[in-house]
């Protein structure tokens, strides 16, 4: 290669390649040499002098021809320089304004020695290109480590790289988006675990009611009238009497003129009322109904027997010898004349114008399901208007509410405030039989309510004696 204009000249004017620009110190005349892919010049002198072999010593560079065979394009778009122009020069020595040499005068610089492995070789530019190309693409991807004194090693400003845009509605993109959803979303999770907490809550509030009702419960009562843990001595409510008794016969002295209900616990005892239901039990006993209700009239002899009625005298005849006792007959007559005292007190009637009247009978009552109209026992009713003859009613409760079973109270019907009576073993609930004491009783949810009926009229003609053993 000649040593014209356009000679190469190692670490002296550097020529570059066609279409690379070479830079010369601007400070020493143009006898700097520069990498034209790295912004490192070599000092002039026609070599890199001691300092300069140290500091390449260190970064794997053994000799002058090494380190300048290690220069690589700047660009790739700076091979387009190759048909423009020669190798890049400045008269006055400045990097900023390179002079333009002629292709003829770089012609011979087509190629340039490398040295690979310590063996000198001729690459072409597009060579070069290639494998600039390749090493800066794999240091973007984070290749593997360099050997020292290789062109990769040579040192490289820094660039930045923005992650490639994915499209939008991408998965990508939506990972993508900045982290302000999540403190979005932290709040809404909250607010949904919350919701739940309520509805939770709500639900369980709603069982619990539901719960209570099977217990007992009615939701159209608002006023107890008698709870089961009071003793009362005795409680009376008076009420305008309806007209039900204008069309009955009147009795001076005895129908009707002072009209309401009332509660004691003073007239029967505990242990009586214990008593008094061990006659029904054993009574029941002989048969019951296949719904929720069975009676037992110890006047009449009716018993429930399956969807009848049956005597009990009849049916079963001497062998009543065997269930029942003089002694329990006498206990019932006592205990009738006690209710008949309390009622007549309570009115300001005689005792003796009172007559039993039919029916006057057991009750036993569960939660079986009816089977018969007999067994629906708890739809609202009017004594005087179902029986004729009763003027005056009465209830003596042998069982325990919420002890013994749930539901079963006894409803004093009137709009808006419905009032309750608590079945209370030996409590006597009574009141006049008209319209005035509209009533029911609550279906029984579980266990077993035991009660007597006991009813007494003002007509004679419609009363009935008390029963006897023999």
């Amino acid at each position: 290669m000649g040593r014209g204009r356009g000679a190469w000249k190692p670490h002296r004017r550097g020529c570059g390649v066609p279409g690379r620009r070479a830079w010369r110190d601007p400070g020493v005349g143009g006898k700097g040499l520069e990498s034209p892919g790295r912004r490192t010049w070599i000092p002039p002198g026609g070599g890199l002098g001691d300092s300069g072999r140290a500091r390449t010593a260190e970064r794997g560079h053994t000799s002058d021809e090494g380190l300048e065979a290690r220069r690589v394009p700047r660009k790739a778009r700076e091979e387009e320089g190759a048909g423009k122009g020669g190798c890049a020069a400045d008269a006055h020595g400045s990097p900023f304004r390179p002079a333009r040499r002629s292709a003829s005068d770089c012609s011979g610089l087509a190629t340039r020695p490398e040295v690979d492995g310590g063996t000198r070789r001729s690459a072409s530019p597009a060579a070069l290109v290639s494998r600039y190309l390749s090493r800066r693409s794999s240091r973007a991807r984070g290749g593997s480590r360099v050997r020292p004194g290789s062109a990769a090693a040579w040192p490289m400003a820094p660039q930045r790289r923005g992650a490639p845009k994915a499209p939008e509605g991408s998965g990508a993109a939506e990972r993508r988006r900045p982290s302000s959803t999540k403190s979005v979303r932290a709040p809404r999770d909250v607010w949904k675990k919350w919701l739940r907490v309520a509805v939770l809550g709500a639900c369980t509030t709603l069982v619990a009611l539901l719960l209570w009702g099977s217990l007992g419960g009615d939701d159209s009562i608002t006023e107890v009238l008698a709870h089961r843990s009071e003793v009362l001595p005795g409680r009376f409510i008076e009420v305008p009497c309806s007209e039900d008794y204008d069309s009955h016969q009147r009795f001076e002295g005895c129908s009707p003129r002072k009209c309401g209900r009332g509660v004691s616990d003073a007239i029967i005892t505990r242990d009586e009322a214990r008593r008094i239901r061990s006659i029904a039990e054993k009574g029941l006993s002989l048969g019951g109904s296949d719904g929720g209700a069975s009676i037992l009239d110890l006047h009449s002899g009716a018993l429930s027997v399956g969807k009848h009625f049956v005597n009990l005298y009849r049916y079963f005849g001497d062998k009543i010898q065997t269930i029942f006792s003089e002694e329990d007959f006498q206990l019932y007559r006592d205990l009738r004349q006690k209710v008949q005292l309390a009622i007549a007190q309570a009115f300001g009637i005689s005792a003796s114008l009172l007559h039993l009247t039919k029916p006057t009978f057991f009750s036993r009552i569960n939660s079986t399901a009816a089977r018969t109209a007999h067994d629906e026992y708890w739809h609202a009713h009017v004594d005087k208007v179902t029986y004729g003859s009763f003027d005056y009613t009465s209830l003596l409760y042998l069982s325990d509410y919420l002890d013994d079973f749930g539901g079963g109270r006894f409803v004093f019907m009137e709009e808006g405030a419905n009032k309750t009576v608590e079945p209370r073993a030996g409590r006597v609930s009574f009141f006049t039989s008209g319209s005035e004491n509209l009533h029911r009783v609550e279906k029984v949810h579980w266990g077993t309510r035991y009660a007597i009926t006991i009813a007494f009229t003002c007509d004679p003609d419609h009363g009935i004696a008390d029963p006897t053993f023999t």
